[in-house]
C-alpha cells in the first residue's frame, strides 16, 4: 500500500524567526518518496512557510485520512500563546503577540493522528522554541498523542541576532538520500551523531512504535479503521457505539474514556458522508465538556465547536442545517475559537435560511 509524506517547514518572517527552517526543504525533498514513507511507494505534499493555519490542518486532515503508513517531517519553532500557554507551530505571519490567531496548536496533531491504527503514524520533528516555551518543555513534554512513534529533538533558543540550523532534519535528508532508509532507531540515533558533533541536540525526542495488537478484538480502533478502509461505515460506528456504551458504563456518561468514543464517532460520521450527523454529535461533545468544567478555551472544546462548525457548512439540506444552527450560534457565542467572525458567519448563514424558508 502507497505511504503519505507531509514535509511541513515554518518559521516567522522577520526578527521573530528562531531558525531558517526551509532551508532543509531541498534536501528532504531531493529524497525518494519511497525512502522518506518507508514504503515502495508515497505520495508527497511540502508545505513551505505558510501563511494560515486553517490552510495547514486541512492538509494534515487529509494526509491523516490517507490510507496506509503516514510520515511527518516539521522543522520549525514552538512558542506559547499568551492566554493558555499552550505550544504553537509558528507559521510565516506570527508574532509573540498573535501566535493564538497565526500559528498552528500542537494539539492540532494530536487531535488529528489520533484515531490512526498504533504503528502507523511517525513524526519526525526538528524544532526549535523561544525562551519561555523551552522553560515550560522541562517540566511539561510535547505531546504527540498516543499510536504515534516520534523521533528527533527541540533545540533551545539561539544566540541572540542569530538563526538556528534545522541541523537534525538535515542529517536524517542527507542519511536517506543514499537511498537506504535505515529502521527508524538507528536512522535517529545517526542523526543526533551528526548534530551531537557540531552543536547542542537540546531535547532528544524519542517514542518508539506501539506494539501492534495481534488481534482487532483487543485493539478497535485497527478494527474500525479496518471498517472504513473497507467502505463498512455502518459496521465501524456499531464498533464505536458498543465501546461508548462500555465506556459510559464504567466511567460516566461525562468521562475522558467515554467522550473520546463519542469523538471517534463523530469522526466516523464525517468519513461517511453524513455532515448532519457529524455535526450533531460534535454538538453534544461540546456541550459535554463544558457542562462537565472545561473552560471555553480549552483545546478540546474549541475542537469540538470548529469541527460541528465545519460539518454544519457542508450540510447541504437547509432545513437541517435550520435545525442544527441555533444550537452551533449559541456554542459559538461561548467558544468563540480562533477564527475571526466565527459567529458571525453562523449567525450570517443561519439568517438566510430561515429567510428562505420563510
Amino acid at each position: 500500500m502507497p505511504g503519505t509524506v507531509l514535509l511541513l517547514a515554518a518559521s516567522p518572517v522577520g526578527r521573530g524567526r528562531l531558525v531558517d527552517a526551509v532551508a532543509v526543504l531541498p534536501v528532504l525533498a531531493a529524497v525518494a518518496p519511497g525512502v522518506l514513507s518507508g514504503t515502495d511507494t508515497a505520495n508527497v505534499v511540502e508545505l513551505a512557510d505558510p501563511l494560515d493555519p486553517q490552510a495547514v490542518l486541512t492538509r494534515l486532515r487529509a494526509a491523516a485520512a490517507a490510507p496506509g503508513p503516514l510520515t511527518v517531517f516539521v522543522a520549525g519553532q514552538l512558542q506559547l500563546d499568551r492566554r493558555q500557554r499552550l505550544p504553537h507551530l509558528a507559521l510565516a505571519r506570527t508574532t509573540p503577540a498573535t501566535v493564538r490567531y497565526t500559528a498552528l496548536p500542537w494539539h492540532w496533531f494530536r487531535e488529528e493522528l489520533r484515531l490512526r491504527p498504533p504503528g502507523t503514524t511517525t513524526l519526525v520533528l526538528d524544532l526549535h522554541a523561544d525562551a519561555e516555551t523551552w522553560d515550560q518543555l522541562r517540566d511539561r513534554p510535547l505531546d504527540c498523542g498516543r499510536g504515534t512513534t516520534v523521533y528527533g529533538r527541540i533545540a533551545p533558543p539561539p544566540g541572540r541576532r542569530s538563526v538556528g540550523r534545522p541541523s537534525y532534519m538535515k542529517a536524517v535528508a542527507t542519511v536517506l538520500r543514499s537511498g537506504h532508509r535505515p529502521p527508524l532507531e538507528r536512522l535517529h540515533e545517526e542523526a543526533l551523531g551528526r548534530v551531537a558533533a557540531e552543536e547542542a541536540v537540546g531535547l532528544e525526542l524519542r517514542t518508539p512504535a506501539p506494539p501492534v495488537a495481534q488481534d482487532a478484538g483487543t485493539d478497535p480502533h485497527a478494527a474500525i479503521t479496518a471498517a472504513v478502509e473497507a467502505g463498512r461505515h455502518t459496521d465501524a460506528d456499531a464498533l464505536a457505539a458498543r465501546w461508548e456504551v462500555a465506556a459510559v458504563r464504567a466511567h460516566g456518561p461525562g468521562s475522558a474514556e467515554a467522550l473520546h468514543w463519542t469523538e471517534v464517532r463523530a469522526d466516523l460520521a464525517m468519513l461517511a458522508g453524513d455532515p448532519v450527523g457529524s455535526c450533531r454529535t460534535w454538538l453534544a461533545v461540546a456541550a459535554a465538556r463544558l457542562a462537565a468544567g472545561q473552560g471555553p478555551d480549552a483545546p478540546e472544546v474549541e475542537a469540538a465547536v470548529d469541527r460541528a462548525h465545519h460539518q454544519w457548512g457542508r450540510i447541504d439540506d437547509e432545513a437541517r442545517a435550520r435545525e442544527l444552527g441555533p444550537a452551533l450560534a449559541e456554542l459559538r457565542s461561548r467558544v468563540p475559537g480562533r477564527r475571526q467572525g466565527a459567529l458571525e458567519d453562523v449567525r450570517g448563514r443561519l439568517s438566510r435560511l430561515e429567510s428562505v424558508a420563510g
